[in-house]
């Protein structure tokens, strides 16, 4: 998934076995965390969607930061509530480890992506700076 991830939108992408073992590394860490979609049933595609947090120490509160660090949702399943069960999930994880906020990084023309945030509580923190990024940011 992560490949079909890095070329929809024209990103470098490591090769199968790079992606492999850097997901394995990363999941082996206690401040990474995966939420995965499993299909509905048995006979669904076995690749459904994803998202991936860190989870990291701040000045600003005791507890850690959570930030979304990749969410996706293959094409075709787009629209049925993947995302959205994912992003439920992702934030019942990170309360359960003491984080107080969820960050998340958007490109300011993913107007869909904006208004997905939005729609699950996410308010853009950096409206006017200008620089192309959206920083989003939820209390928890």
């Amino acid at each position: 998934m992560l490949h079909e991830f890095n070329t929809e939108f024209e990103s470098a992408t490591p090769t199968a076995d790079d992606a492999a073992r850097r997901f394995g590394d990363l999941l082996a860490r206690d401040d990474v965390l995966a939420v995965v979609a499993s299909p509905g049933a048995s006979d669904a595609p076995t690749d459904v969607g994803f998202a991936l947090l860190t989870l990291r120490p701040t000045p600003y509160s005791d507890h850690p930061l959570a930030q979304l660090e990749e969410l996706y949702i293959r094409p075709d399943l787009r629209g049925r509530g993947v995302g959205a069960a994912i992003i439920t999930r992702s934030l019942f994880e990170v309360v359960a480890r003491r984080c107080e906020e969820m960050l998340i990084n958007v490109d300011a023309d993913d107007l869909g992506a904006r208004r997905f945030y939005e729609r699950h509580g996410f308010t853009d923190r950096d409206p006017d700076s200008g620089s192309g990024m959206r920083c989003y940011l939820r209390q928890l």
